[in-house]
């Protein structure tokens, strides 16, 4: 039986003093016995702008069922979410990243002016889910994801397709490799419904991890949107919150040190979108763990890849979850003890109890450890004097050709201009293009550039064109593209200095990217730099330019 007295929300529910506030929760028609119970905010990020998040409401009705049914008062509050879709290609993108540290500054702010006793974050989308778990790791209560799942993939064709393939047939239709009609056919087909974007995007890498960082039940990650398995888990997440609360077992107890390096496996293994370096990044320092760009190196050379999920391969997040999901990947990886499997979960039981006997039942998803897609891991940082504090490809995605890649820049000071040199032709294959001035100071917001790198894929350039940004990439792009180059060009980074026709070489084996000019040459070059300034100067972003860090610490808040 519970302490009253000791839970959080005995501030707001219990004594004498507390009158004016249960008399606040009476006018809601709350009754005495639903405030004698923990009261469990349920944080809901539903809306009707986002694919992922249309049918959050559903999700978190379940949730409130399990809590009740465990003990436990739900009380939905809200949290806002961008469509990175939608907001692709435009200033809307600015605001994707960004929304982050909103979401997470708004958890910890409800949680702590309504003193919840646990949590149940409800997200779906690429920075919701990050942003929820920061704020719930920042104040460190009982708390668990229950995310709304992966939409099915759509059919054109004959063929599997997702939202990668949707932004591909743009740059194949502007080189009048298929027409109108074709277009039409992607636009309306790929899509089928609810459900975070159906391949190992940003959104289902971060469900992915938070499963595997043991912050949510197993299935969080791959359970389709539209299956009846996705509420039944909703119920028992509300369950699972009441187990945590009454055991008292906090965020930051399945958030850790060794949970991290767990999910830095997983990322590799599952070959994650480059988004979840900084979204890792974020979620460690708010545990207060030290974690840097040389440890995802590190681990990718122990870890390989194991999975080829859209847009590195035909499979998709519900092939994932047939095969066995995260489960099945972490067995086939403590196979050669890559895991900690004595980590604590918010099952309320080890990760070795949570995977025993969960085997992977398709191989061609999930590749056994002893013959994967590769020796190393999906993720890789370079340095060099291109990017002297790092720079993140998602390397899994690459074509074999283009590892190791020379060639001439082609210089672009924003996305718009890139998209206008490729979709005019400009770019031939054995270029490198370069965009600047679209990080997290910048841009500002460190913009998304699935356009650029669809368009070379829609017009056949994606095996042999690289594309390197102070920006960042989606998850559905693929190729050689290499984003979060750090320091980025509105501070001054050496990206700020190359021109066209410099010869840069890229070497991704070997983590490295350089730019075939001496350091007496790039002195040289600064003394002429005039450094643009970000692109937007008013409203909240104005805010987030001048307190922003570098990508290389998760473009967190100074």
């Amino acid at each position: 039986m519970i302490d009253k007295s000791k839970l959080r929300s005995a501030h707001v529910t219990q004594g004498i003093e507390k009158a004016p506030m249960r008399s606040l929760f009476y006018s809601m028609g709350y009754v005495k016995e639903e405030l004698d119970r923990p009261l469990i905010g349920v944080v809901c990020a539903h809306s009707e702008i986002v694919p992922g998040h249309i049918h959050l409401d559903k999700v978190a009705e379940a949730v409130k069922a399990g809590v009740r049914m465990a003990g436990g008062t739900p009380i939905e509050i809200p949290a806002i979410g961008v469509c990175d879709g939608i907001a692709m290609g435009h200033t809307g993108m600015r605001y994707s990243l960004a929304s982050r540290e909103l979401i997470a500054d708004s958890v910890e702010t409800m949680a702590n002016a309504h003193c919840f006793d646990g949590l149940v974050l409800v997200p779906n989308c690429d920075k919701i889910v990050p942003g929820m778990m920061m704020g719930a790791l920042r104040i460190n209560i009982p708390s668990i994801v229950c995310s709304g799942g992966p939409m099915m993939s759509g059919l054109v064709n004959g063929e599997e397709t997702s939202l990668s393939k949707m932004f591909e047939a743009v740059g194949a239709r502007k080189a009048n490799m298929i027409d109108d009609a074709e277009l039409d056919n992607y636009e309306k087909n790929t899509c089928p419904g609810c459900g975070s974007c159906s391949g190992m995007y940003t959104a289902n890498s971060m469900n992915c991890l938070s499963e595997a960082l043991g912050f949510a039940l197993p299935g969080n990650g791959t359970i389709p949107a539209v299956h009846s398995g996705r509420m039944q888990l909703a119920k028992k997440a509300g369950m699972a919150i009441m187990n945590l609360v009454n055991n008292d077992i906090k965020a930051r107890d399945l958030v850790n040190e060794a949970s991290i390096k767990n999910a830095l496996a997983c990322d590799m293994a599952l070959g994650c979108s480059s988004n979840s370096v900084l979204h890792l990044l974020a979620v460690a320092r708010e545990a207060g763990v030290a974690l840097n760009l040389d440890m995802f190196n590190e681990m990718s050379e122990k870890v390989p890849n194991l999975c080829h999920l859209a847009p590195a391969g035909g499979s998709h997040m519900h092939d994932l979850n047939i095969a066995g999901g995260i489960p099945a990947v972490q067995n086939e990886l403590a196979k050669q003890g890559l895991l900690d499997l004595s980590v604590l979960t918010a099952t309320g039981k080890t990760l070795a109890e949570n995977i025993k006997g969960l085997e992977n039942s398709d191989p061609n998803t999930i590749r056994p450890i002893e013959t994967p897609y590769s020796q190393t891991g999906g993720i890789a940082v370079l340095f060099g004097n291109v990017a002297k504090d790092g720079c993140v490809v998602k390397r899994s995605a690459v074509a074999p050709e283009m590892l190791v890649h020379t060639g001439p820049a082609r210089v672009f000071d924003c996305e718009e201009d890139a998209i206008a040199g490729i979709y005019n032709s400009q770019i031939v294959a054995g270029d490198v293009v370069v965009i600047r001035y679209e990080g997290p100071v910048g841009g500002p917001g460190m913009r998304e550039m699935l356009n650029p790198t669809s368009a070379l894929a829609g017009m056949k350039l994606d095996k042999s064109v690289a594309l390197i940004t102070d920006g960042r990439f989606s998850g559905a792009s693929r190729g050689a593209s290499i984003g979060h180059v750090c320091p980025e060009a509105a501070v001054g980074g050496n990206i700020a200095l190359l021109k066209d026709g410099d010869i840069i070489e890229i070497n991704i084996p070997e983590y490295t990217i350089h730019v075939q000019l001496s350091d007496e040459q790039l002195v040289e070059r600064r003394k002429d730099l005039v450094l643009r300034k970000p692109n937007v100067t008013t409203g909240w972003l104005k805010r987030y330019a001048q307190l922003v860090d570098s990508a290389a610490k998760g473009a967190i808040m100074k």
